[in-house]
């Protein structure tokens, strides 16, 4: 799975232009699985999201995490991060997961981030056009590549 992650003040996705979710201070995940990837990767980067200190202490420093904070969760499905742009200027997209399984590894995710006790996570909708508004705070922007830890 690959992530970019982003710190926010505020943030809103509409799907379809109908309806429109959103979230303030916390995370914008826009989460893209790969080809092989398993459930385990995926508990992998909830928890890795939920206890990343990324948010502000009192003396400024970066030492609080969203579980610290009551920060709040928006996950966007986003099959563009399984992109190869090594050749040519198209990007090929042969990397990315089938449909199917990475609507259900979008879901695991989501599923486990609320039962690690996030306050908030509100999602986009998989496979649908969304428009998403963020107020970066920071600017603070992490990627994670759970190629790294394995299958």
């Amino acid at each position: 799975m690959r992530a970019v992650i982003q710190r926010v003040g505020r943030a809103e996705i509409t799907i379809d232009h109908r309806e429109t979710r959103s979230i303030g201070q916390g995370l914008v995940v826009f989460l893209g699985v790969m080809k092989g990837d398993t459930d385990k990767q995926a508990d992998f980067l909830a928890e890795k999201v939920q206890g990343l200190r990324v948010f502000t202490d009192a003396e400024g420093k970066m030492n609080l995490s969203l579980e610290d904070t009551g920060g709040e969760l928006l996950v966007v499905s986003n099959f563009t991060l399984g992109t190869d742009c090594k050749k040519g200027r198209r990007p090929s997209f042969d990397l990315a997961a089938p449909p199917e399984e990475a609507e259900r590894l979008y879901r695991h995710f989501v599923e486990r981030a609320k039962a690690l006790g996030i306050r908030k996570v509100e999602t986009g909708e998989f496979g649908a056009y969304m428009e998403v508004l963020c107020q970066n705070d920071g600017p603070v922007n992490l990627f994670i590549d759970t190629e790294k830890i394995g299958k």
